[in-house]
């Protein structure tokens, strides 16, 4: 039987789409064929969190059950609010999150992009949540990935040496982690 997994690609350009198919390839590389992996490129649409959560909830709601969901920076803090600010009827086997901003601050432009204060409460706890960040990360600070581990007490956390934001284009762990699943 296939699996599934749903890759959303971080920033906000088609460049971005095609700098994260490095890491859609590296995934494919380390998984067998048993996997399948879609990787959807989404399109800035202009709304206030450049209609993310909308095409996020439409990628979802395509699949099967038991569905993997893996995000990289921008679309995976989309991601993650999506699933905490929705009652997802998917059932969803894993959710791997890689150098996920934590958005903060008061200016107009981050408000559309920020967590709900309790959102960690509306995540499914059945669900197998994993966090990766690489120290060397120049893009997405290390203390994101602090305030993490304090809201998500109940997720794995992996912290990487090197890497940097694109984690060197070699997912080989989060692929064993996903086989783990």
């Amino acid at each position: 039987m296939k699996k599934h997994i749903l890759f959303f690609h971080g920033g906000s350009s088609e460049e971005d789409y095609h700098a994260d198919a490095k890491l859609v390839a590296s995934l494919k590389s380390n998984l067998n064929s048993e996997y399948t992996i879609h990787y959807p490129l989404l399109i800035n649409d202009g709304t206030p969190d450049l209609g993310r959560r909308e095409q996020i909830s439409r990628e979802i709601s395509e699949r099967e059950d038991n569905i993997i969901l893996v995000g990289h920076s921008f679309g995976a803090s989309m991601l993650l609010a999506y699933l905490s600010e929705v009652k997802i009827k998917k059932k969803i086997a894993g959710i791997f999150l890689l150098a996920t901003p934590f958005w903060n601050g008061d200016e107009d432009w981050v408000q559309p992009f920020k967590l709900l204060p309790d959102f960690a409460t509306h995540l499914d706890k059945k669900i197998p949540l994993h966090l990766y960040h690489c120290t060397d990360d120049d893009e997405v600070p290390l203390t994101h990935f602090t305030i993490y581990k304090q809201h998500l007490p109940l997720a794995s956390f992996h912290e990487i040496t090197t890497g940097g934001h694109q984690f060197n284009n070699d997912l080989t762990v989060i692929a064993n982690d996903i086989k783990s699943v």
